[in-house]
């Protein structure tokens, strides 16, 4: 289940310029889709590595391949637990860009 929810996030971050207007097309060097599972607490992390040598970020990129990797994880277990929920998805890191640097707190 995890190797197909990671390859659902990694077509999902390629293809965001066409799932968010106005968001342009990015030619991405590296995309990574990474979980840490949690028994103990019934949840699976998600973390999405993603960058480019362009001038720009690619936090909406990465941001669309957690929501499309967790998607496909909801997708593929519904039938188990229909009361699943994603939260808490967000900007961790980033660096480059017009903006520049950022570290969420």
């Amino acid at each position: 289940m995890l190797g197909i929810a990671r390859i659902a996030g990694i077509m999902a971050a390629k293809k965001t310029s066409e799932l968010i207007p106005l968001c342009h097309p990015l030619a991405l060097t590296r995309v990574a889709v990474d979980f840490a599972p949690d028994a103990a607490s019934a949840s699976i992390t998600c973390r999405a590595t993603v960058e480019t040598v362009g001038p720009t970020g690619v936090e909406m990129e990465a941001l669309t391949a957690v929501q499309v990797a967790l998607l496909t994880i909801y997708d593929m277990c519904k039938a188990v637990d229909r009361a699943m929920v994603m939260t808490d998805v967000r900007v961790l890191e980033k660096h480059g860009g017009k903006s520049g640097s950022f570290v969420n707190p």
